[in-house]
């Protein structure tokens, strides 16, 4: 799982519960199709959230059109249809296993978007809460959409060199139970 979307306050501080500043206009959501496949590779590739201690991590990532035809990915696109960011959804388990936002279009509300789609097509698959394992640095932003901690993924090497946040999003009633952390993640 990658996940990659940052949000920061004054002096780095994470913008936890904070709305964004400024919402995009003209920004739609739309199911990604196999030709999509060469630019959300690119959008991993250039985001700067996997500099320096994560670059291993992206190093040669391929989103490939088997995935994007396998699972469930979105992708939101400006008005001239400029790519500003995707999530690929999982359904069994229930799992955010990418989400990406454009550096360039960090803070104009896109992943908050991305993140309300997500929740609507799990609700819509009888889904009742997501697993995020997120990128350290992107915890900030998914408690800030209103998920849980619920764990730490254990370091991976060579693959995954550090610690991750585990983390749930409700998206059903409050009574349904959320996944349970993964055994050995917890």
């Amino acid at each position: 799982m990658i996940s990659c979307v940052t949000a920061t306050g004054p002096a780095g501080d994470p913008a936890v519960g904070r709305p964004a500043a400024r919402t995009a206009p003209g920004v739609a959501v739309r199911r990604a199709t196999a030709r999509d496949a060469k630019r959300l590779t690119r959008l991993v590739r250039a985001s700067r959230a996997y500099e320096g201690p994560y670059a291993p991590m992206i190093a040669g990532y391929r989103m490939g059109p088997d995935y994007i035809e396998t699972h469930r990915v979105f992708l939101a696109a400006g008005p001239d249809d400029r790519l500003l960011g995707f999530y690929a959804l999982l359904l069994v388990p229930p799992e955010l296993d990418l989400m990406f936002v454009a550096d360039a279009a960090q803070g104009l509300g896109v992943g908050r978007r991305l993140v309300e789609h997500m929740k609507g097509e799990a609700r819509a698959a009888g889904v009742a809460a997501v697993r995020v394992v997120s990128h350290p640095p992107a915890e900030g932003f998914y408690r800030g959409v209103g998920a849980e901690r619920v764990g730490t993924v254990a370091a991976n090497p060579p693959a995954v060199m550090w610690d991750r946040p585990e983390l749930v999003i409700r998206v059903g009633p409050a009574e349904t139970a959320a996944p349970r952390p993964r055994a050995g993640h917890g």
